[in-house]
Order: structure tokens, then sequence, then C-alpha cells
């Protein structure tokens, strides 16, 4: 009996998976999730058809109002900018998808399931991140590069089209796509901070577009010191050719909204290690 007793928890971590192991486990049943649920293709697909038909529609805009622009607001012209304006909208999209991930599970109590198969409760969170990034970012680069294409064919009309050669212009359309997958694990971490679909997604919604709307009414001294570093403010300056002054650099500022995404995502990890299923 002693000699059982003794054996059987050594048996036991001898047999357990390693970290790694756990990890690469998880991260395979969070990708089985992601594309065997239906709402996360549609949900792409939305992501992807607001990117490029909002900046069509925004670059057709500015080509019919072109002849009344005085030369101030012609020398800060930004085609590429404009050709990605769709992302400020696909931005929602990505980030609900990002909440749901979790939430979803919490709402029909898979997530248990999910804990009992993967005790190693951050390991979950770092795979459905991981998971989430990678798959997010290829459909943002198709969908980033393909709103720059049909803006710029919309701008050269005027000889006003941008090319990816020209400075700034890639790291701009890459940044795009880096933009919304930041903003997606910051859905991801108010996701599994809230655990709750509408919590996260008002509190998603409430970060990146009701802060910066009330931030607006603040004097412009205020705004101009302290709303730039906000996560939509300052992420999207990643995606812009043409400096802003008001604006933080474009890598300072994604990175800012990393650091939300992060935070979010830490206290995240925090609550979930601690509280139950």
């Amino acid at each position: 009996m002693t000699a059982t007793a003794t054996a059987s928890p050594a048996l036991a971590r001898a047999t357990r998976p390693g970290a790694s192991a756990a990890f690469r486990a998880a991260a395979r049943s969070e990708w089985t999730k992601m594309r065997t649920v239906r709402s996360t293709m549609w949900t792409l697909l939305v992501a992807v058809g607001l990117t490029i038909g909002f900046g069509a529609l925004v670059g057709v805009t500015q080509m019919n109002s072109w002849d009344s622009l005085d030369p101030a607001e012609r020398a800060r012209f930004d085609p590429t900018s404009f050709s990605l304006s769709g992302l400020f909208l696909a931005q929602i999209a990505v980030g609900v998808l990002g909440v749901l991930l979790i939430t979803s599970e919490y709402a029909t109590g898979q997530i248990r399931a999910t804990l009992a198969a993967t005790p190693q409760r951050t390991t979950v969170l770092a795979a459905k991140a991981l998971t989430f990034v990678v798959v997010v970012l290829g459909v943002a680069l198709v969908a980033s590069f393909s709103a720059f294409f049909v803006g710029q064919a919309i701008f050269s009309g005027r000889g006003l089209g941008a090319s990816l050669s020209d400075p700034g212009v890639l790291r701009a359309v890459i940044g795009g796509a880096l933009y919304l997958a930041a903003v997606g694990l910051l859905g991801l971490g108010l996701g599994t901070i809230f655990r709750r679909t509408a919590g996260a997604v008002s509190a998603f919604v409430g970060v990146l577009v009701i802060v910066p709307l009330v931030a607006g009414f603040f004097p412009a001294s205020w705004n101009d010191v302290v709303g730039k570093y906000l996560p939509a403010r300052a992420g999207m300056s990643v995606f812009n050719v043409v400096p802003d002054p008001t604006s933080l650099s474009p890598w300072a500022g994604f990175a800012a909204l990393v650091a939300y995404a992060l935070l979010s995502l830490t206290v995240g990890g925090i609550l979930l290690a601690r509280r139950d299923a």
C-alpha cells in the first residue's frame, strides 16, 4: 500500500504533459473552435467588407470634395489613411469577435470543459490570444492591402494615388492590419475580465469609441496632451502617412495600444486564475 501510494504521485508527475505540450494542445483546441464556429467566418467577412467598402466610400467622398478644399487641407491630404478609413468600423467587428472568443464559452458552460482539459488557466488564455492573433492578422492583411489598392484606384483619377514604395505607405498598410489584431486582443482581454458578452462589448465600445467622443468636449489643450494616449487615437497613428503633430508617432502610438491590450489580458488572466468557472 505504501509503495503504491508513494508511486502514484510520481507516476502522475511523469505522465503530466509539459508546459509546451499543454500549450500546443490548447492552441490546437482553440484553432478547432475558431474554424468550426460559423460566426467566426461571418464576423471576419464583415470586417473585410467594412474595411474595403467604407474606405472606398470615403475615397469617393474625398474626390468629390477635392475642388472645395483649401491649400492647407490639400497639403494634409493622406490617400493611404483615407483608403484605410474602414478600419474604424472593422475594429468593432474584430473586437466583438475577441470578446465572443471567451464569453461564448461562459454562456454555454463550455468553459468548464476547456479548463478541465487544460487546468493551467493562463495557458488557455495564451492559446486563445495566439490563435486569435494569427487568424485575425492574416485576414486583416488581406483586408488592409485590398482597401489600399481600391482606394488608390479611386484617387488615381486625379493623380493623387500613393504607391507602396512611397515613404511610410507600406508601414501604414501593414500597420492597419496590426491595429485590428491589437484591438481584437483588447476585446479578448475585456471579455475575460467581464465574462459576459453584453458587459464586455459595452466596455469595448466605450473605451474605443465613447471615451474619445467625450474627450472631444474637453479643452483643446487637455485633449492634445491626454487624448493622444487614448487607445483608438494612439493606435490609429500607425496607419497615417502624413504626420499629425497632435498625435503620437506611428510606432509609439501602436505600442500604446498594445500596452492597453496586454494590460487587459493580464488583468483577465489574473481573474481567470482566481475565479470559479
